[in-house]
């Protein structure tokens, strides 16, 4: 390890003029060293702390470190305007850093989030001097990734995001009055009028996202995912089982992987956005859960920066966190096992009774005695009040993600529950879970959500993925398909699976009111009642299809 020189600013004009602003941390050694560069818009001081070691443990380690903020952001020149000068700015930056005295020419770029995106902007650029990335908890497609989740509008991460980016925005503006005002809505989310950004910050990213309700050429041109078709580095992929934006990372990984020549790895622990700790939720998957994410880069940026042969080469690329057992498990792929149905049978009482709606193993038909399915052309019905709906809990979409005790939203009467026999055995997951349910709603518009659980011995009840679908044309019986957040787990044997439904998640995601999202005052005005119908059994059945693995 070496010792660090303090910290040095250091300045740089892109090729339109602006001055980009950046912190750089340096070894206090003679030689040359390669550049880990982080461009991000919080304040370069923060420098991702809430997830990664500081700065100089990475400076210590050999490398020279520049944190920088983007235009407009921190002591930054220019206008910040989300993601649309990070092409031009990543590349002109690589190129500096790379020409930093005592550099070696090599630069890697780490972060997550925003400063995840910034490395794919950067990346597409195709600069020399850029040789890997690690890129994050990021979007690939901004669309289906980020903003919206089965064409649903993901309110509360979008909604808390944007007043975060406009109160700081407020502030370098010395905007008292706004700034005081979006500070207040921050602290009271998610019972903030989201109107206050129309009023307060009309130049949001925010507006844009909301009159884009579909993948237009609008997403096409702001995502990385068209940019980066003809670049191929090394990437160390990084993501959490209860990260709002996992889609993006798998979407990611798993298209370089498809198609590069390069080395391209994936780690996924047990995490939500923030931190990457041990703790999430309400849950504690122990020591092994801590952040390995540190070591694990240093180990990447010496093999790619460094030409050290650290061994990573000879590992398996992909590497889960088993919860449950509490584990890390490697794979050589992502995992795309054959599905075993469990399919949803009833009495007609689900909304009511947590032991009417059952999970079993074969489709309710015939005879369903045999196969303890009470009524094989069962339906249960469930009605949404748009004045009370299902509250969001945890899970991706939520803040705060992660694991909860649910007992409580599943007792209500506007959630469907369906519940298997206590298993025999230990049962392990790993992969994409999918819903498929056969219902109608009385309304043009509904929503569905559907969550997996484990139901403890004692009847408390964890929830494990989820997923979220926006529905038009809903008026004839049919079947939607709706896919859970990618996970991997092991459910005790003694314990049981759930699934919930329900027609809200808020406000993780925008309410329905019939018609389309609620996203106004005027919206909700006209917010209707709706009551969706789910078969059961007959012709049409609903089913959960489960990535079912056996452990080596």
């Amino acid at each position: 390890m070496y010792k660090v020189l303090p910290k040095q600013t250091a300045s740089m004009h892109t090729r339109d003029g602006v001055r980009l602003d950046a912190d750089v941390y340096r070894p206090d050694a003679e030689g040359e060293f390669p550049v880990l560069l982080m461009r991000q818009p919080y304040g370069r001081a923060i420098a991702s702390t809430v997830v990664y070691a500081h700065p100089t443990w990475y400076a210590a380690h050999g490398y020279i470190v520049v944190i920088q903020d983007v235009r407009g952001r921190g002591t930054s020149g220019g206008e910040f305007q989300l993601f649309a000068n990070e092409i031009a700015d990543g590349e002109d930056t690589v190129n500096w850093a790379a020409n930093l005295p005592n550099s070696n020419g090599k630069v890697g770029m780490y972060g997550f989030s925003y400063q995840g995106m910034t490395q794919l902007y950067a990346a597409a650029a195709k600069p020399h001097a850029l040789k890997t990335i690690c890129p994050a908890m990021i979007g690939y497609d901004l669309y289906t990734d980020w903003a919206y989740e089965g064409g649903a509008f993901c309110l509360q991460t979008n909604l808390a995001w944007a007043i975060q980016l406009a109160t700081e925005t407020a502030r370098l503006r010395k905007d008292q009055t706004a700034y005081q005002a979006l500070l207040t809505a921050s602290h009271n989310l998610p019972v903030t009028n989201p109107e206050i950004l129309q009023q307060l910050a009309p130049e949001s990213f925010y507006h844009d996202w909301l009159a884009h309700p579909q993948p237009d050429s609008y997403w096409e041109e702001l995502s990385p995912k068209r940019h980066l078709q003809a670049v191929d580095l090394p990437m160390f992929h990084i993501g959490g089982w209860f990260d709002t934006y996992l889609r993006g990372t798998l979407h990611l990984y798993k298209d370089m992987a498809a198609r590069s020549l390069t080395s391209q790895h994936l780690l996924i622990g047990p995490w939500a956005h923030l931190p990457w700790a041990r703790k999430v939720g309400e849950v504690d998957f122990g020591v092994k859960a801590m952040s390995p994410v540190d070591k694990m880069q240093i180990r990447w940026f010496d093999q790619f920066l460094k030409d050290v042969d650290t061994g990573l080469l000879q590992e398996q690329p992909v590497c889960l966190f088993e919860m449950g057992s509490n584990i890390w498990r490697s794979f050589p792929s992502v995992p795309t096992t054959n599905h075993k149905s469990y399919f949803l049978s009833t009495t007609g009482l689900a909304s009511i009774r947590e032991d009417s709606g059952t999970l079993i193993s074969h489709a309710p038909y015939f005879d369903c005695a045999q196969y303890k399915c009470p009524i094989p052309h069962a339906l249960d019905v469930l009605v949404h009040d748009p004045w009370r709906p299902v509250q969001a809990l945890g899970g991706h979409a939520a803040i705060p993600g992660g694991i909860f005790e649910r007992m409580h939203i599943d007792c209500r009467s506007d959630a469907l529950t369906y519940t298997s026999e206590p298993l025999t055995e230990n049962l392990h997951l790993a992969g994409d879970t999918i819903v498929e349910i056969s219902c109608s709603a009385d309304t043009p518009s509904y929503d569905l959500c559907a969550v997996l659980s484990e139901v403890y011995l004692d009847g408390r009840v964890y929830n494990l993925t989820q997923g979220y679908i926006h529905c038009r044309d809903s008026t004839n019986s049919v079947t939607k398909k709706i896919p859970l957040q990618m996970t991997c787990v092991r459910i005790a044997k003694g314990h049981a699976l759930r699934l919930s439904l329900s027609a809200a998640c808020f406000p993780a995601y925008a309410m329905n009111s019939g018609n389309g999202a609620v996203i106004s005052s005027d919206d909700l005005l006209a917010a209707q009642i709706i009551t969706l119908t789910v078969s059961c059994g007959g012709e049409t059945h609903s089913q959960v299809l489960l990535p079912i693995i056996t452990p080596a």
